[in-house]
């Protein structure tokens, strides 16, 4: 290899033409995923005060929302319910005619070429917050307040089928429960659902960037925290052994949330795995550049852009993210 002088390494930074024939890495809006927050009762979006720019919509809402962003170029959305009514187990996430499936199906039918994902959790369908059915009185194998296992991935497996059956697309297990990719897949082929997707939430860490979504999703936990089920933020090694296991169980894709603090866990993913890996941009990243751009310490669009091509070239083929139609408009402007 030559060296200074012969080899100029700036040579391939001397104009953005040239800067964009070399780059190593593009994104585009294909390769977004966008949250939107669906709640029940009421008649047109609210605002989320920790989210600027985020909205909790109603389904008519919603509906122009999805509108805007395909003409945006974004057709892929993963959608979370906020009931009116929430009970111990998460009922509402069981019926085939409650307000989760009745979005799907309106959904679905209003927009037929949209990538449709359907969280699959309970916790804000859960009077407690928790992903699942808890132990209501302590015994010697469970402790007061644990969220049993089994039992919930039996419901898991039934809201699976409904929300497939209304119009999901894509089912996408986020409650970190043993065995919920088994249990949905047999319950989605048991019905005859076999181009339904699994896009598990595999390595889903316990962290502390969830914050604002707890606003938008209206599902903090009433008691404790979600440790005993989502994963340690120090654990690096056990995130292949979670994605391993899911591959096996059936899952198609799998997701890192969140995205920024665990780059190095997207990175170890890719380098081990063959399956397509999605990356959750949280609530907690989206609102602190937010946050610091507002103060005129980061400028928002060059810091969002730089943070979601971190995440894609750390190995992410797909990145869920609140900046989904920004990003859009600022690749149009540019």
């Amino acid at each position: 290899m030559s060296t200074y002088p012969t080899q100029r390494h700036r040579r391939l930074r001397i104009n953005e033409q040239v800067r964009r024939l070399v780059r190593e890495n593009r994104l585009s809006p294909d390769q977004l995923i966008l949250p939107i927050f669906l709640k029940e009762g009421i008649s047109d979006k609210q605002a989320i005060s920790s989210m600027p720019g985020q909205y909790q919509h109603s389904l008519a809402s919603a509906q122009k929302f999805i509108h805007e962003s395909k003409s945006l170029g974004i057709y892929s959305f993963i959608l979370f319910a906020i009931p009116k009514n929430k009970d111990d187990i998460g009922t509402e996430n069981l019926n085939p005619k409650g307000f989760i499936a009745k979005c799907l199906q309106e959904i679905k039918s209003a927009h037929p070429d949209i990538v449709l994902i359907s969280d699959m959790c309970f916790c804000e369908y859960t009077s407690h917050g928790h992903c699942g059915i808890v132990q209501t009185k302590g015994d010697i194998v469970h402790p007061k307040g644990y969220v049993l296992n089994d039992p919930t991935i039996d419901n898991l497996k039934i809201a699976s089928v409904v929300h497939a059956e209304a119009g999901a697309d894509i089912i996408a297990p986020s409650g970190m429960m043993d065995g919920m990719v088994e249990a949905i897949r047999s319950g989605l082929d048991e019905e005859e659902l076999f181009n339904t997707i699994i896009m598990s939430y595999a390595a889903k860490y316990a962290s502390g960037f969830y914050g604002p979504f707890r606003e938008a999703a209206e599902g903090s936990p009433t008691f404790g925290d979600r440790r005993q089920y989502q994963m340690d933020p120090s654990n690096q090694r056990e995130a292949l052994k979670e994605v391993e296991q899911d591959i096996l169980e059936g899952t198609d894709m799998i997701i890192v949330k969140p995205a920024l603090a665990y780059l190095d866990i997207i990175q170890l993913i890719r380098q081990n795995f063959q399956v397509p890996i999605a990356a959750y941009n949280v609530s907690g990243e989206y609102s602190m550049l937010h946050a610091a751009s507002q103060n005129n310490w980061l400028d928002l669009r060059t810091t969002a852009i730089e943070s979601l091509m971190a995440i894609h070239r750390a190995g992410a083929s797909m990145i869920i993210t609140y900046f989904a139609q920004d990003f859009a408009k600022w690749m149009q402007d540019s």
